[in-house]
């Protein structure tokens, strides 16, 4: 499928010419920046190897937030995003099968009576989260007891946590485990109340290249391309799914 009618799937995914890619640097297991400021991560080079299957100009714009990637999608500002599946996103966005799986978890102070994801669903207990995020959107839909802080974006929602003295940070297991880390009397729960699915999306009105798309994140991860750029951009702790 990847060799067959490019000009028509390059027509209906980049039909002005030029692949507009939306890269969300809040969350840094997928996108970050080197030290000498280029943009780098496993969804940066997927994106450029998209274009160069597509045989056309990358573009990238970065957000700091998914749900601000999301709110651009009815503006038209993006061809390509990365982003968590989500049902309520689904309502606008297509997306392929995940090219990777990550943990929601919480962050908690050192000292904290919890242990593990389901004991924070009380009454009394307050979690901050970045707005529009897909952990927000989990949340929302299965927290009964515990409120929901938002935050701007996910890196602002660990800050809030701290600054408020609130219950927990829930966020991507990876970036909340540095900062334990690096900052005493902070420890990240073992367990995680969600899988996060990461697929490449586009526009629900470009769904006709959906099987474009499939195949192509089932060749970038078959050929160990996705494994690949997770390892070298510093993220090998995460999972790959099979091909499907």
């Amino acid at each position: 499928m990847l060799n067959q009618d490019i000009s028509y799937y390059r027509s209906v995914i980049a039909p002005s010419g030029t692949l507009r890619v939306a890269i969300n640097l809040g969350n840094p297991v997928l996108a970050q920046r080197s030290e000498e400021g280029e943009l780098c991560g496993a969804s940066v080079h997927l994106a450029r190897r998209l274009g160069t299957a597509l045989r056309v100009e990358t573009k990238i714009t970065t957000f700091n937030a998914a749900g601000k990637v999301v709110e651009a999608c009815k503006d038209d500002v993006w061809d390509i995003a990365f982003l968590a599946r989500d049902p309520k996103r689904a309502e606008s966005i297509f997306f392929t099968s995940p090219y990777v799986i990550i943990e929601g978890t919480y962050l908690v102070r050192a000292e904290s009576e919890f242990m593990h994801v389901d004991e924070l669903d009380n009454k009394g207990v307050s979690i901050s989260v970045g707005k529009g995020a897909a952990y927000d959107l989990f949340l929302t839909r299965n927290l009964t007891n515990a409120k929901i802080v938002r935050a701007n974006t996910s890196a602002a929602a660990v800050d809030v946590f701290v600054e408020r003295q609130l219950d927990a940070a829930a966020g991507v297991r990876q970036p909340l485990q540095k900062f334990a880390n690096e900052f005493d009397g902070y420890r990240v729960l073992s367990d995680s109340f969600t899988n996060i699915e990461q697929a490449m999306a586009l526009p629900i009105s470009r769904k006709e290249a959906g099987r474009f798309m499939y195949d192509f994140v089932h060749s970038a991860i078959k050929e160990g391309f996705v494994k690949d750029a997770f390892y070298k951009s510093g993220q090998p702790d995460v999972t790959i799914p099979s091909p499907e």
